[in-house]
């Protein structure tokens, strides 16, 4: 078959490192960016040419860490932390069958490409363990919207009651006996399902690739993170773990293993260059070098750290010790959208608010590259997150006509502190578009709205009891967790000089 091109004239590429966003023609042959040049390119005859006129164009934004599964529970908490998030759980997550597994990834897809992400990666969550069924049916939503995805079984066996040393405990005797209905699956049926996973994968791997979640280190057994390692290991997948999230996580992790959960981690053979951490608030210079030697990856969330009151990463710590760094949105439950162009300007005004030297602020050039080649490393895309030639064409085009862009003085600046997704046109993944003139293509937006609806619904009266559940768990997590957090660490990422409250 003929090569078929596409040559992109008229508009004006952002350049990272100068700030400027010179007038460039570019030349796509297939899905993969052949050729830059000043306008008036040569290109085949037989190109088709698409007007760029009045358009910025800028690498496809990347998200680093995302949940699928959250993107129909959006909006249904506030004032919750992390550890009431997981308590919500069942409520917020439960009772979903196949079809609203798809459905809850094509809406969180549908958004992302509208605001110019063409990648993410994404931990999805099956209780009481990951399906075939169930993750094809979020593989198919990516491959239908268009999106390139690594998507990812998060998985544990330890229930969030028994993974807290005392919480279980604290609990009256009528919710410890309610709470049974939450302990997982054995942990041999867990790995069973996701080698069944990973064998079974249909998804084009240039599209969508499979990878492994241990949720949370000591959420799970040491025997089941060694045979997640193995199995990411056997398959050449990638291994994305919640990391020293909050503050409860980091004490925990001092109880039970003597060291922090990154050390037990890279005790155990999982620390390597295809690890990511999500979050990474409370990792110490230690862990940060671990990471950077290992070629390892965080993916930064300053939205849902800061929604969750999980405290602020210090980023500019991980990029001096020279972790990749990635950014990424987190699930639409606990940031409640999924815009990176809202995750960049968050993660500038989270390192501003670490203090006063200015120095120790994230540039806007840093913040992007995260956004983009960063968070493609921790993926595992080796040729996204550029434009250039050799790279895959995943294209954003930004409307310069826009109030956001009136006028334009600095790109990079104005991408991360101005844009926030309403200037985007049109999105182009691997050459083709997969949102055009402010619509996604190939999307019923009427029938996913009405889809949304019906499941909306029936979950509201499904997970009922869960709900009525986790009112009486609340006050319980509420206090003995705040509690944990109170207890002393050796580093300190909180807003406020002490945690007093």
């Amino acid at each position: 078959m003929s090569p078929t091109y596409t040559l992109i004239r008229g508009g004006r590429l952002v350049d990272l490192d100068a700030h400027t966003a010179p007038p460039t023609d570019i030349l796509i042959e297939g899905d993969t960016i052949l050729e830059l040049g000043e306008p008036g390119l040569a290109a085949p005859a037989e190109a088709t040419v698409v007007d760029a006129s009045g358009m910025l164009l800028h690498p496809g934004l990347i998200n680093g860490h995302t949940h699928g599964p959250g993107n129909l529970a959006k909006g249904l908490g506030e004032r919750m932390s992390l550890e009431l998030l997981l308590t919500a759980g069942p409520w917020m997550g439960g009772g979903r069958e196949t079809e609203d597994k798809y459905l809850t990834t094509l809406i969180g897809a549908v958004e992302m490409l509208s605001k110019g992400c063409t990648a993410c990666y994404d931990l999805s969550y099956e209780f009481p363990a990951p399906t075939v069924e169930g993750m094809a049916a979020s593989a198919k939503a990516y491959e239908d919207a268009g999106m390139r995805a690594v998507l990812a079984p998060m998985v544990a066996d330890i229930s969030f009651f028994d993974a807290i040393p005392g919480l279980r405990d604290a609990l009256p005797a009528n919710l410890q006996r309610a709470v049974e209905s939450y302990r997982l699956a054995p942990t041999e049926l867990i790995l069973t399902r996701i080698r069944e996973v990973v064998q079974g994968w249909r998804a084009d791997r240039e599209m969508v690739r499979p990878a492994v979640a241990p949720t949370i280190p000591h959420h799970c057994s040491e025997a089941f993170l060694a045979g997640c390692r193995d199995i990411a290991r056997e398959h050449g997948l990638g291994l994305h773990s919640h990391v020293g999230e909050s503050k409860v996580q980091a004490v925990v992790g001092r109880k039970l293993y003597g060291s922090t959960l990154l050390q037990h981690m890279d005790r155990m053979g999982l620390v390597g260059p295809d690890f990511t951490v999500a979050h990474g608030v409370w990792l110490d210079d230690e862990d940060m070098r671990r990471l950077a030697h290992h070629g390892a990856s965080v993916s930064h969330n300053p939205g849902s750290n800061a929604l969750l009151g999980s405290g602020i990463a210090d980023a500019r710590r991980m990029l001096e010790l020279g972790v990749n760094l990635a950014i990424g949105t987190d699930g639409a439950s606990c940031s409640d959208n999924q815009n990176m162009y809202e995750a960049m300007r968050m993660a500038s005004y989270m390192s501003h608010v670490r203090g006063p030297d200015v120095d120790r602020w994230l540039r806007t050039g840093e913040i992007l590259k995260a956004a983009t080649q960063g968070s493609a490393k921790a993926l595992g895309f080796e040729k996204l997150g550029r434009i250039a030639p050799g790279y895959k064409a995943d294209i954003v085009f930004v409307d310069l006509a826009t109030i956001n862009w009136i006028p334009l003085n600095d790109p990079v600046n104005q991408l991360v502190h101005t844009e926030d997704g309403t200037g985007v046109h049109s999105v182009m993944v691997g050459g083709r578009f997969r949102y055009q003139d402010r619509g996604p293509v190939g999307i019923d937006l009427a029938k996913l709205q009405a889809d949304a609806e019906r499941a909306r619904e029936r979950l509201e009266r499904t997970n009922r009891q869960h709900r009525a559940l986790f009112d009486q768990l609340a006050p319980v997590v509420g206090s003995f967790c705040p509690a944990l957090a109170r207890e002393p660490y050796h580093v300190h990422r909180y807003g406020a000089p002490a945690h007093t409250h």
